[in-house]
């Protein structure tokens, strides 16, 4: 498995407000089953950004199409090569 990084634009319609649960829904599920290491959005730049686990940039995009959002994006993919951060570590140790 790779890393993925997907960068989204998108506008915020009624119609998009009204598909936001059922894309939550569908959200959760790949958090749950650690597709989705991280996701994010700016409602001020109406961009988001996902950090995701997969196989190829073709299986991305298969998995973003399966989002009820997917018609009101443009997006880039970028296969990562590192990705570090605290929650890539392990536990600092602190002796009693």
């Amino acid at each position: 498995m790779q890393k993925y990084q997907v960068t989204i634009q998108f506008e915020i319609t009624d119609d998009f407000m009204d598909l936001v649960p059922a894309h939550r829904t569908y959200i959760n599920l790949l958090i749950n089953n650690t597709t989705i290491d991280h996701y994010a959005v700016s409602m001020e730049t109406q961009r988001s950004w996902i950090t995701l686990n997969a196989a190829s940039k073709k299986e991305v995009e298969k998995i973003l199409k399966k989002s009820p959002l997917f018609k009101f994006w443009t997006f880039e993919i970028d296969e990562l090569f590192v990705l570090d951060g605290q929650h890539y570590r392990l536990p600092e140790v602190n002796p009693n």
